[in-house]
């Protein structure tokens, strides 16, 4: 059965690494009255993997998946999944009262093909910030360990072997950055795109969130100013940065603070991982400039190649 269009939810996909600021962007961003951005649905990502379960399910995993492989291999899986998504979202902004659903769920990058099937026609917001600040934040945030004691190894083999005996909370971590970045600089010139820097985000909050307001179609002026008002929501859930419910402005004093954060064995891995290349394309010359005057040295694209083909390697080893 076909639907009108005008009969669909509104849906717009955040797009940023963990810890790159999309709690703060997506709160700032339903301060207008149309807008609701809950914390993280991870929809995407659970209608993705339909049909594969946990494997201690006591009617059999693979029976699970096998059966609903083929029931759903005679459909068009994309339209039963949209028709899901479009409930649930549907639901939500009619709970709330609002025009346009934010889908802010940061490890969306691992599906961003299965997003496009579901929503091609959905703007997408990318967020970026200095991979170095990210990395610190895993770092103090999380407790990510950013630098095995081996680092650098000696070899590739070296490196898988680092890499595939992480336990699998770190090697996502280090996979958001190592791979997830790079997924998404390539979307920057997708149609429907607005491409957001935190740096700018924090430094000018009124002036950015008035400029992706108006790149989704609503008038700008309806926001007065980007405040930390009512982040309540954030408390009776598990996602989220936390931190915001602690913060009484928007202000760019978490910028710099990675310089003192990381160590320079940490610089060095983290340029290794992300590539010299990538940063300068990304806009973080100046940053990327900063270390190497700490004494970091660009080793070439060639490493950073191994190492995403090693995570890239340990990703395809996750997926059932």
């Amino acid at each position: 059965m076909s639907r009108d269009a005008n009969d669909l939810p509104a849906v717009c996909f955040l797009l940023g690494l963990p810890r790159s600021g999309t709690t703060l962007l997506s709160h700032l961003l339903q301060q207008h009255p149309d807008i609701v951005a809950p914390p993280e649905p991870w929809l995407m990502l659970a209608l993705e993997a339909f049909g594969r379960v946990d494997h201690r399910h006591p009617a059999g995993a693979s029976l699970i998946q096998d059966a609903t492989s083929e029931f759903l291999g005679r459909i068009d899986h994309t339209i039963v999944s949209r028709a899901f998504a479009d409930a649930a979202y549907g639901q939500y902004l009619a709970a709330a009262s609002k025009r346009t659903f934010i889908d802010k769920t940061p490890r969306y990058w691992m599906v961003l093909d299965f997003l496009d099937s579901l929503y091609p026609e959905a703007p997408h917001i990318l967020l970026f910030r200095n991979p170095y600040a990210v990395a610190a934040s895993l770092k103090s945030t999380w407790g990510i360990p950013l630098v095995p004691e081996s680092w650098p190894p000696a070899s590739l083999s070296g490196l898988s072997d680092l890499v595939l005996g992480l336990p699998p909370d770190i090697a996502s971590s280090l996979a958001d950055l190592v791979l997830g970045l790079p997924t998404l600089a390539a979307r920057r010139g997708r149609t429907q795109a607005q491409t957001v820097r935190y740096e700018h985000l924090v430094a000018s909050p009124d002036e950015e969130i008035r400029r992706v307001i108006a790149g989704l179609g609503y008038d700008p002026n309806c926001i007065a100013s980007a405040t930390m008002e009512q982040p309540e929501y954030l408390r009776s859930s598990r996602f989220g940065d936390r931190k915001i419910l602690k913060r009484k402005a928007v202000d760019d004093r978490s910028v710099h603070t990675w310089q003192i954060e990381l160590s320079i064995q940490e610089m060095q891995a983290i340029t290794d991982a992300i590539g010299a290349e990538l940063l300068i394309e990304l806009g973080y010359e100046q940053e990327l400039r900063h270390v190497q005057q700490a004494g970091i040295v660009d080793r070439g694209r060639a490493i950073t190649e191994q190492c995403r083909q090693v995570f890239q390697t340990w990703w395809d080893l996750r997926r059932p």
